[in-house]
């Protein structure tokens, strides 16, 4: 790029965690990012699941970077050793920090396209001299057209959940059931959604943390509301390692989350479904939902679904860029192998930077959950790493942007999270490094009475699985 077009700002798409840490490493480096944010504030699509506590302590939410520019503004770290909720982490951390970077950040700024300006995908001459032309679509209904000498990508995947359907796609009739149909976990301490699910029968379908946390509240819910109850479908079967990695997991509040949702199931709260692949939503005669498995299988009527299977990244805007992204996980190929599901929980996944994230399209990252791209698992700690190392590479430091060193918390499963339903290993453990969770009659600690996960934004957050 020409001297002209290094003096453009570094746009970073996302004021959540890992959009403002970026922010936070950029100007750390005396260069100037532009933050672009969706949502009417920092942190909205953490605002979004306010309710729900993360199973990270305050000690790997916060990024070294930004807690220096926090510092002379009298901000005071919350205690290491606690567990927020979003909320929380919104208004004591990400608010502050946004507030800090002042100017740098829009909100209420959608980016619609990122470009080379000049330059549509097909054109290979002198494309790499030319600033990325990035598409704006603010609030106000005005429209802009910025210059960037580099992009990073930090929106993440919250705004697109995965569907029902066990091929991927909506299940038949599961657009058109959208009324009793959701895909986040329900604050249940909302008197409304409280009186949605209260005394009736939900089906939950997903084998993840946000799951886990569904089932547990649901539960809880079932202790004082009679005729509550959960159906729990599962695409696998029930194995050791179906609930998580319980006392073997280095992070406390993920294995008592798991453990919580196997309360659900022991208590009879929750009655699991095992190899159950939706094909369909019907309804019956009283408007109930009734599941539909590809092989024939109907389940009884439910009144409520709340269908947490993941989430994928939106890539419908860089569209016009040369990414290199996997063909099964849309993350960046050089990323993907180590981070797949097939063969690495949170905890297995190796240290990586600015070399495993880069793309033909020289300039542009994928950062944070939307460089996982369908992967179910991710911690902010790894987010973190990822934007020092890019902030490093793109002003110059190679030395210290290869120098990738961060050690995630085990989960106690190793092996993959067997992202398939394969109905022979549905009695064996093997693969899994941690003894199958113990019965548990009652779980009396914090995590259950306020249940714990991060089904996160399109930012990143504790560790998010599906």
């Amino acid at each position: 790029m020409n001297a002209a077009t290094e003096q453009l700002p570094i746009v970073v798409v996302g004021a959540g965690p890992v959009g403002l840490a970026a922010a936070a490493h950029l100007v750390g480096r005396g260069i100037e990012p532009l933050v672009l944010e969706a949502g009417p504030t920092a942190g909205a699509a953490v605002r979004e699941w306010a309710h729900v506590r993360l199973f990270s302590t305050w000690s790997e939410l916060t990024d070294p970077a930004a807690e220096k520019l926090l510092a002379p503004t009298g901000w005071t770290k919350p205690d290491p050793a606690t567990y927020p909720t979003g909320g929380d982490w919104a208004d004591r951390y990400l608010q502050p920090l946004a507030d800090v970077l002042g100017d740098r950040v829009r909100t209420g700024a959608r980016v619609t396209g990122v470009s080379r300006a000049g330059r549509d995908r097909i054109v290979d001459a002198d494309r790499d001299a030319q600033p990325f032309a990035v598409h704006v679509a603010h609030a106000d209904g005005r429209e802009e057209r910025i210059l960037a000498r580099a992009v990073i990508d930090a929106s993440g995947t919250w705004t697109l959940p995965s569907p029902a359907g066990a091929d991927g796609l909506p299940a038949l009739g599961e657009r058109a059931a959208a009324d009793r149909i959701s895909y986040r976990v329900p604050d249940l301490a909302d008197p409304a959604v409280r009186a949605r699910y209260a005394g009736r029968r939900t089906a939950v379908i997903g084998s993840g943390a946000s799951a886990f946390t569904a089932l547990a509240s649901l539960a809880a819910l079932a202790r004082e509301e009679t005729g509550t109850k959960a159906l729990w479908i599962l695409r696998r079967g029930l194995t050791g390692s179906t609930f998580g990695g319980g006392s073997a997991d280095q992070l406390p509040a993920r294995g008592a989350l798991g453990l919580a949702a196997k309360a659900a199931v022991d208590e009879g709260h929750a009655d699991a479904v095992t190899g159950f692949r939706t094909q369909a939503v019907e309804r019956d005669a009283d408007g109930r939902l009734v599941l539909v498995a590809e092989d024939g299988r109907r389940l009884d009527p439910v009144d409520e679904v709340v269908v947490l299977t993941g989430l994928r990244p939106d890539l419908s805007f860089l569209d016009e860029l040369r990414l290199g992204l996997d063909d099964r996980l849309q993350a960046p190929t050089a990323l993907a192998p180590l981070i797949d599901p097939n063969q690495h929980s949170c905890g297995t996944v190796y240290p990586h930077g600015h070399r495993e994230l880069a793309h033909p399209e020289q300039g542009v990252h994928l950062v944070g959950m939307k460089s996982y791209g369908r992967a179910p698992t991710f911690l902010a700690l790894t987010g973190y790493e990822q934007v020092r190392s890019v902030a490093a590479a793109l002003a110059g430091d190679l030395d210290s942007a290869d120098r990738v060193e961060l050690t995630l918390p085990e989960t106690g499963v190793c092996g993959g999270s067997g992202l398939y339903d394969a109905p022979e290993a549905a009695s064996s453990d093997a693969g899994c490094c941690a003894p199958a969770p113990q019965p548990v009659v009652a779980l009396t600690a914090a995590p259950v009475l306020q249940p714990l996960t991060v089904v996160e934004s399109g930012s990143a957050g504790g560790c998010c699985g599906s």
